[in-house]
């Protein structure tokens, strides 16, 4: 396959959008609005053209938008963590990737209907995943894009999945809004993220995103974006409706992401405003994940299947997959003028 195919493009009435083969990743889109302001929501990694990125592990090389992690999350060094924490904190499992096979690798175009396109990728035979296969369809009549994600098992297993919405902020602090209506609580990460990058106070409960309890005491609004701390943080939430919105008053748009809430259960919230200091990130990442996650906080297949302290509390961090049944799951990025 040629270097020139490794990005597809499409067109519509309502805005333009392109895939990258490398983890199947969308991004960049324009969205035309009703009032004909033409918006570019979804985030690329500043470091994405540098040649020296080339170098990079798959996920980072060229980092942007939206796309699946099968499995989601990545495991990290057990020192330090509390408690229940500490017990589940398992080492990697054997030529484990960081958010899963497809997110490091190119994909392969499939024969897709028109204004579609379509992608597939074959994972490793170790693996208990056979296939993924992803599908981006515009909307026709709005500023809209369909996606589906099918996942073909070779065996019955349970995994963690995600989502992964990365999105762009202003420059202003506080000029953006995170929009998640109601939801049951969320939990603070246990440890740190990022060393010396952690705002929030570790492993506390809240049950409202203007109030979320903070390291050096008392709260922090963590709805308006971008924070004015410089910080690496995840938060994660459980029991939303599905949707989420981002506001961006800066720029005059609300883009909204949907989900089916049974494959999706939580929420993960990733902040990363300027936290992570080392190559390539440099000090200079300013984004918003918005994340629908069957998973404890990407925290690695060992301790998502282990019984961690958020399936202690009836939270699902895995789902069950079977050969028999190819899982299907179906979401929607949108955009409106505020």
């Amino acid at each position: 396959m040629k270097d020139s195919d490794n990005y597809r493009g499409l067109g519509w009435a309502h805005g333009a959008l392109t895939v990258q083969r490398l983890g199947a990743m969308l991004a960049p889109v324009t969205f035309v609005l009703a009032d004909g302001r033409q918006i570019s929501p979804l985030h690329i990694a500043p470091w994405s053209h540098e040649p020296q990125a080339q170098a990079l592990p798959g996920v980072l090389r060229k980092l942007r938008g939206e796309w699946p992690c099968v499995p989601f999350g990545y495991s990290v060094p057990a020192d330090g963590w509390p408690g229940d924490w500490s017990r589940v904190m398992l080492a990697p499992e054997p030529d484990e990737e960081v958010h899963g096979h497809g997110s490091n690798h190119d994909w392969d175009w499939r024969v897709s209907e028109r204004q579609s396109l379509a992608l597939a990728l074959a994972y490793p035979t170790a693996s208990p995943v056979e296939r993924v296969e992803r599908t981006v369809v515009p909307d026709p009549s709005a500023p809209a894009i369909d996606i589906e994600l099918k996942v073909i098992v070779r065996r019955a297993c349970r995994l963690p999945i995600g989502l992964h919405p990365v999105f762009r902020l202003p420059e202003k602090t506080g000029a953006a809004t995170l929009e998640l209506g109601h939801f049951d609580h969320g939990h603070t990460y246990p440890h740190e993220v990022e060393p010396g990058a952690a705002l929030f106070a570790d492993g506390k409960t809240f049950t409202d995103l203007a109030s979320v309890p903070a390291r050096s005491g008392g709260m922090l609004d963590a709805s308006r974006l971008p924070l004015a701390a410089v910080t690496e943080e995840l938060l994660q939430v459980h029991g939303l409706d599905g949707t989420v919105a981002l506001a961006n008053h800066a720029d005059g748009y609300r883009v909204r992401l949907s989900w089916q809430k049974a494959h999706f259960p939580s929420l993960l919230l990733w902040y990363s405003h300027r936290g992570r200091k080392a190559a390539p990130w440099n000090g200079r990442h300013v984004a918003i994940g918005i994340e629908p996650v069957c998973s404890p906080f990407g925290l690695g297949l060992a301790t998502a299947l282990a019984d961690n302290p958020l399936a202690q509390s009836g939270i699902a961090t895995a789902l069950e997959f079977s050969p028999e049944r190819p899982f299907v799951t179906r979401y929607r990025i949108e955009a409106s003028a505020l």
